[in-house]
């Protein structure tokens, strides 16, 4: 879920290491933050779910208090854990998340490995939008859909409509805006208050928009970062078979649908992946 799905105009610079003071200043509401982490590759992964997990995004959103930043939930994989052994600016932008899930079937893996406490399943945003919508179908939970291209990001938005006829989705754009276009997107976001920002821009643009411009969304409740999610739900990318998905391959399903794209990318980052979870998990 991981390849760039949109640009902006922003800063690249300065992700610093103000994660303690960034989790402090946007702690879950009591009794949300009870799920422990292990760390995987360097990176502190909750241990949840796929039920729990979207029980855990409506419930951040009904909780958030207008006005404050909104809850920043994001994922990782074998990719991610690549580049942010590689990139500190990368490392810092992760960590900076209120929650960051296990967006891969090698991670879960891992932890019955090499960790004090096992993740009890993968928690594939594919998977995870569907299992909110449902929950937001029943409880009004609101969705706003940007990144992608524009045709891809309107085939999401009409599919999951008609899928999820009770799903309230109050805006949607596509995820190549800059300059004064990008300013009006930004208060029109914000004045339509989603309950839920799904963000399809790829590792690390959409982990850099959070950290600039979150502030900016004190209206929406939760930003969940998605990658290719949109290129899912449009249907322009098939998933895996679900045997392949849980033998933990569907890196390899994604190279074989890619291979020009794709084929480079995993046999660079591949052993940078297993050397840091190799090292750096417990």
């Amino acid at each position: 879920m991981e390849q760039s799905q949109g640009v902006f105009e922003g800063s690249a610079s300065g992700a610093g290491g103000a994660a303690a003071a960034r989790r402090e200043a946007a702690s879950l509401p009591e009794g949300l933050s009870t799920f422990p982490t292990v760390l995987i590759g360097g990176l502190p992964i909750t241990v949840i779910d796929r039920q729990d997990a979207a029980q855990l995004m409506v419930a951040a959103a009904r909780g958030h208090l207008s006005g404050s930043r909104p809850y920043y939930f994001t994922s990782a994989n074998g990719d991610v854990i690549a580049q942010t052994r590689v990139n500190a600016e990368t490392a810092g932008l992760f960590c900076e998340a209120d929650q960051i899930f296990a967006d891969g079937q090698p991670l879960v893996f891992a932890s019955r490995l090499l960790c004090r406490v096992q993740l009890p399943e993968r928690v594939a945003t594919t998977d995870l939008f569907h299992d909110v919508a449902r929950l937001a179908e029943r409880e009004g939970t609101t969705f706003y859909l940007l990144g992608s291209t524009e045709a891809e990001n309107r085939s999401a938005v009409a599919g999951m409509r008609a899928r999820y006829p009770g799903l309230r989705i109050v805006g949607n754009c596509h995820g190549y805006l800059a300059g004064e276009a990008l300013e009006k997107k930004l208060d029109e976001i914000n004045a339509l208050a989603p309950d839920i920002l799904w963000l399809g821009l790829g590792v690390p643009r959409e982990q850099i928009f959070v950290r600039d411009f979150a502030s900016r969304l004190s209206n929406v409740g939760v930003i969940k970062t998605s990658g290719g999610l949109f290129d899912h739900l449009a249907g322009k990318v098939r998933r895996a078979p679900l045997w392949v998905q849980k033998a933990g391959f569907e890196w390899l399903w994604r190279v074989l649908m890619e291979p020009r794209r794709l084929f480079w990318r995993y046999f660079t980052t591949s052993p940078q992946a297993i050397y840091a979870i190799l090292r750096y998990s417990k």
